[in-house]
């Protein structure tokens, strides 16, 4: 009790109330604009630190990671790009609500859920961290193999009535997941002896061009004189949500945000593997799967609440036992003994008032994320009504202008038209984008997970049904295969039966 007295004592000081809501609204930007990530945002700023207090320094950095990883569902919702993969599953719902003249409403579920997934997560952290960190201990290859296949299992609901296509796209994003240097064995693999292709695909160059560049081409067609829809100002904040939205949003709400906390204090996860999990939880779970992918708020608040509950999630391992739980995580951790904390159990005995006000300050923050965001939602609403021709074109400046930062290579912002052109062909031949994106992120997750855990068992396959958590992963991801197989085959067949009728 004398720490968390002695944490809130420091917490109350002017340079951290004026350091939050800075690093907010920094993070925001940073998350918004396709290609600079919050990882990227904490280390720009990690240098501006150096003068500060720890708690200080650490607190604004903070506020950075959970600004950008709500402001990712800024442009998801608005231009279908999200700013992180984080926000990749919130442009399911998202987009299309922007697409019916629900931009604000989409806009403030994501605002609201953004901070009820995350400021369940940080008290989580400040009263349960050791005992969920010590359970993500107990993952090995076999359990992470477990996972990931577990999360491809969203394939099944992603795919638009069509598992054969979507599994074609699953198995085109895994392909991009293997170019580049093997990291066992070393050797170069699908790089056809161009060296720029060692280091592989970036997942943020993926997503730019599959998300954002195609949606430039599918509009290509667009004439101003004639497709123009006119944008009445009032309406664009007049739609706001109702207490019934609130209601039926509860559920999704909540197994994002456990979702979010599970994940994400599993190291090697992250925001967007639980996003996606939670959302095909969610999905599955509902009385009318069929409005998911629509314009379906409860997707909206389930995608938004689960990677914003990763971020506390995150912060469990790291700080209870000092094993980062992702890349933004591990910058963190990078800061922390930049200003003399070294994170794990030692941590608590040795400096825990500076600990206990960083947890009580990571509280602090997700209460101002509703605050800031509060402020600005209704100017990012206005953003529909900007003529496409020109937003287009500044979308198109920031995607390539995000590609170069990436790794300063002009070659990044070529990979994004590779990809835009490819995913442009493959949406006109009805493909969805989703399964690449998962087979892309989750594919070297599966792969160097596999191969570990036959290493471990000397070439034996029964490693991934010996342990337990591996084969509850498993079961839990065969189930919801064959629900959704079984719910789409009903599904076919009333509308069968129902045309039928008609005739």
């Amino acid at each position: 009790m004398d720490l968390f007295l002695s944490g809130l004592e420091i917490l109350f000081d002017w340079q951290i109330l004026l350091a939050i809501p800075l690093g907010l609204i920094l993070g925001i930007v940073v998350g918004a604009i396709p290609g600079l990530t919050s990882d990227l945002g904490i280390i720009l700023c990690i240098p501006l630190t150096y003068t500060l207090e720890p708690t200080v320094a650490i607190l604004i950095l903070l506020a950075i990671y959970v600004g950008g990883t709500y402001g990712g569902s800024i442009t998801a919702i608005l231009i279908n790009t999200p700013g992180t993969s984080a926000n990749a599953a919130t442009l399911f719902d998202g987009y299309p609500m922007t697409q019916n003249g629900e931009a604000y409403k989409a806009l403030s579920m994501a605002l609201y859920a953004s901070t009820v997934g995350g400021l369940i997560s940080a008290f989580v952290l400040l009263f349960a961290a050791p005992p969920i960190a010590k359970v993500t201990l107990m993952f090995g290859p076999a359990e992470y193999l477990a996972l990931a296949v577990f999360g491809l299992s969203v394939i099944a609901g992603v795919s638009n009535n069509s598992i054969l296509k979507g599994l074609m796209g699953a198995c085109i994003g895994i392909f991009v997941s293997t170019i580049g240097l093997d990291v066992i064995s070393g050797t170069m693999r699908f790089t056809f002896g161009n060296l720029q292709l060692r280091r592989g695909i970036d997942l943020i160059i993926a997503l730019i061009g599959l998300f954002a560049i195609s949606e430039i081409l599918m509009k290509a067609k667009y004439n101003p004189k004639t497709d123009r829809k006119i944008v009445d100002p009032a309406s664009i904040t007049r739609c706001r949500i109702s207490q019934k939205e609130y209601r039926r949003c509860r559920k999704p709400l909540t197994i994002g945000t456990i979702i979010g906390i599970i994940i994400g204090a599993t190291p090697g996860t992250g925001g967007g593997l639980a996003a996606f999990i939670a959302y095909n939880q969610v999905k599955q779970s509902s009385k009318h799967p069929e409005t998911f992918g629509k314009g379906e708020i409860e997707g909206v608040a389930v995608s938004e609440s689960a990677n914003n509950a990763a971020c506390g999630g995150t912060m469990i391992p790291m700080l209870t036992l000092g094993v980062p739980g992702d890349g933004a995580t591990a910058i963190l951790m990078g800061a922390f003994m930049v200003h003399g904390l070294v994170p794990g159990p030692m941590l608590f005995k040795e400096q825990g008032n500076i600990l206990f006000a960083i947890m009580l300050g990571l509280i602090v923050v997700n209460i101002s994320l509703w605050l800031v965001g509060n402020v600005f939602t209704k100017f990012y609403a206005h953003i529909t009504r900007i003529p496409f021709e020109l937003l287009a074109c500044i979308v198109l400046t920031f995607c390539a202008a995000g590609a170069y930062s990436t790794n300063n290579s002009m070659y990044d912002v070529y990979y994004i038209f590779v990809f835009g052109i490819l995913a442009y062909y493959l949406r006109l031949m009805d493909f969805q984008l989703v399964p690449i994106l998962l087979g892309i992120v989750l594919g070297p997750l599966a792969e160097l997970n596999f191969r570990r855990a036959l290493i471990l068992s000397d070439g034996s396959y029964l490693i991934f049904i010996k342990r337990p958590i591996s084969l509850a992963f498993l079961l839990i991801a065969f189930g919801s295969i064959l629900v959704f197989t079984i719910k789409n085959f009903l599904h076919q067949r009333s509308l069968g039966k129902e045309a039928s009728q008609m005739e």
